[in-house]
């Protein structure tokens, strides 16, 4: 039994300093340049590895460094460079045949730049198609085979997303991608997660591939995509001073064939701010989308989108462009009786404040908008109208004291508008409106416009025609002031509101009145003072004496 014992043992420290011994007769490096031909023929780009060590424990082949070429057209810098490459192998054909079966490739902190032309195209476009492949073969190679690995892995990459047309670089950090039976002839399932730039995390999960012959980036895809927390005004994608801020948590199924894609999923949106001088909405936006993407042209079709915040919901359709560093809109909003008590914590968003200790109570929002321009610099222009709405908490004859000698308003601890429609403009420097027309019962009809500043500053010229009149409108009106219009002007903010007698344009009313009942009494056959003593006695609501 000790001789057994003995032998194997023999035998097992035999095996050992075969495996010790083994690398030093076998040259790691002597595959490098097999390794170099096979991944620069199935990619079609010049592919250079370093120094290889051998590990037999793990069954594979180390390479200090890894370079992959980018396309000449967009850049000489390297398409991916890393610090490690490990190669899995299978040992016994490589060991007694010196045969390299390949059965993984893990690349370590890789460093991927993905660039972006003015066209709009990619510089992956031409990775590991037939023309790049055939432009890579060695002379006198019939054929170029392709390459199959049973598992790709990169691990703790990072991904540099940029455009020839602009300075601009989005990172994003700790990639981690895996893909099983990788080959450019077939259907390639993978698993990808990383950081997003600003914030938040990506996961994207499917199949791609076989790549396309002529353009890979229009390769099939089916996948499901998911953002969590992204940081809009933190991508770096949009102009900060635009004011764009929120956090976005995006879900969408894709699928594209023969450069024709399609989306469809859901985004929700917190904490949105739609413009400077705005602030977070207090409720969540919440959007459902169908839409179609053309890879060739860059550009796509919403056809239609589903806008909810609370109960009060909008629609979208229309078309964007992604050739730029920014998108281009094109979009259509329509809206029908939204309740504005669900819209009134998103206003907010729009820089719509309202005044201190208010709250909109009852009423309904229509709008029909048109939004165009690069999504930072975005105009949007239209008409709005509000109905049936009650602002609680809000004064409107005490804010209107000062014009209370011409309106007679009597206040009230809530205002009641009948309707107010006007047309509207929204631009990153402020809203404008035109044509507005106020109906506020208990005042009359206010008509005008105005600007709101990208400070929220107001400056509105109004003109209003009262419902009664006070002594002032008695005057004006010289008979009591009703339908007399009367100007004005809306200025400070829109949580705090000013409203000041327009002083030129009232005294040339005034003027006007007078000048009518004198030419009133002239009429009458009364004495020319008589008739300026009637215009001062309305004015001061005396008998004369």
């Amino acid at each position: 039994m000790s001789k057994i014992l003995r032998y194997v043992l023999i035998v097992v420290g035999l095996l050992v300093l075969a495996l010790i011994a083994i690398p030093f007769f076998l040259s790691p490096n002597q595959f490098r340049p097999t390794i170099e031909q096979k991944l620069s023929a199935a990619l079609g780009r010049p592919v250079t590895v370093g120094n290889m060590s051998l590990s037999l424990f793990s069954g594979s082949l180390s390479a200090d460094d890894l370079s992959i070429a980018d396309d000449p057209a967009f850049s000489k810098s390297p398409f991916l460079s890393a610090k490690s490459l490990k190669v899995g192998v299978e040992m016994m054909p490589l060991i007694f045949s010196k045969a390299l079966h390949v059965t993984g490739v893990t690349i370590e902190n890789p460093e991927v730049s993905l660039v972006k032309n003015g066209e709009g195209k990619w510089n992956y476009s031409s990775l590991a198609t037939s023309d790049s492949k055939a432009a890579a073969k060695p002379a006198g190679e019939s054929a170029t085979p392709d390459i199959s690995i049973a598992k790709l892995e990169l691990k703790d990459g990072r991904v540099t997303v940029s455009s020839t047309a602009s300075q601009k670089k989005h990172v994003y950090d700790d990639l981690q991608l895996q893909a099983f039976d990788v080959s450019a002839t077939s259907s390639v399932p993978f698993s990808l997660t990383a950081k997003l730039p600003g914030g938040g995390s990506l996961k994207v999960e499917g199949k791609a591939g076989p790549v396309d012959s002529k353009d890979a980036s229009i390769s099939p895809l089916d996948a499901k995509v998911a953002i969590q927390g992204m940081d809009l005004g933190g991508t770096g994608f949009i102009d900060a001073s635009a004011g764009l801020a929120g956090l976005m948590d995006f879900n969408t199924t894709l699928s594209s064939k023969d450069g024709a894609a399609h989306a469809q999923g859901t985004v929700k949106l917190e904490k949105l701010q739609l413009r400077k001088g705005g602030a977070p909405s207090g409720v969540p936006v919440n959007v459902d989308f169908d839409s179609t993407y053309d890879l060739h042209r860059s550009a796509g079709k919403l056809n239609e989108g589903t806008v909810k915040v609370g109960n009060a919901t909008a629609h979208l359709s229309g078309t964007y462009d992604l050739h730029g560093e920014s998108a281009v809109l094109n979009m259509k909003i329509l809206a029908d009786k939204m309740p504005v008590q669900d819209l009134q914590a998103f206003l907010p968003a729009l820089g719509v404040m309202l005044p201190k200790g208010s709250s909109l109570q009852q009423g309904t929002l229509s709008a029909k908008l048109n939004a165009e321009g690069p999504a930072d610099r975005l105009v949007t222009t239209g008409n709005i109208g509000l109905y049936e709405a009650k602002l609680a908490g809000f004064d409107l004859g005490s804010k209107m004291a000062v014009l209370s000698a011409f309106t007679g308003a009597k206040t009230s601890s809530d205002t009641s508008i009948q309707k107010l429609t006007s047309n509207v403009r929204v631009a990153p420097e402020g809203i404008r409106t035109d044509a507005m027309d106020l109906v506020i019962p208990a005042l009359g009809e206010v008509t005008g416009g105005g600007t709101m500043s990208a400070e929220n500053n107001l400056d509105f010229k109004m003109v209003a025609a009262l419902s009664s009149g006070g002594a002032i409108g008695g005057l004006l009106g010289g008979g009591g002031g009703k339908g007399q219009k009367i100007p004005f002007r809306i200025q400070g903010t829109t949580a705090d509101p000013k409203f000041v007698p327009d002083m030129g344009s009232a005294v040339a009313g005034i003027a006007q009145g007078a000048l009518g009942s004198l030419a009133g009494n002239l009429t009458k056959g009364k004495k020319p003072n008589q008739g300026i003593t009637d215009a001062l006695s309305g004015l001061f609501g005396k008998k004369n004496k």
